[in-house]
């Protein structure tokens, strides 16, 4: 059997839709959906209007929940709970390195000065199957 890690990677392997809880001003929990694109480090990237309402909450307190992996009422596959601290990242390297034609129906271009990437490090995971318990990988806890 694959290790959990493999697992989790398998779940979030391609570009993904999840779930993106910030917590607002007032302490108040707030979810989006989001397309989420990871790597081997489980470093989670999406891009973002960098006027938009979550960038605040993430500037204001970087600590997100990213819920992924179910796509439908049929597909009760594993699914993840991840746990992490995210940055908003306007930087020239940071656009391009994220940039894929995909962005095009939002952003100008990967210059477009509305255009930022969040990246979140996860440093908690729970790999869920229903009915089954969930396993939990900690990362630099």
């Amino acid at each position: 059997m694959p290790d959990l890690k493999d697992r989790i990677m398998d779940v979030v392997k391609d570009p993904f839709l999840a779930g993106l809880a910030t917590v607002t001003k007032d302490g108040k929990p707030w979810v989006r959906y989001v397309m989420v694109e990871t790597s081997d480090g489980l470093t989670f990237r999406c891009s973002s209007l960098l006027d938009a309402r979550k960038i605040a909450q993430i500037q204001n307190n970087p600590e997100v929940h990213l819920t992924c992996g179910i796509s439908g009422p049929t597909d009760m596959g594993p699914y993840l709970q991840i746990q992490g601290r995210a940055q908003v990242r306007s930087d020239r390297e940071a656009r391009h390195a994220f940039w894929s034609d995909r962005l095009g129906a939002v952003f100008q271009g990967p210059d477009d000065p509305n255009y930022g990437v969040i990246v979140i490090q996860a440093y908690r995971i729970e790999l869920w199957h229903v009915g089954v318990e969930p396993e939990f990988l900690e990362i630099g806890a």
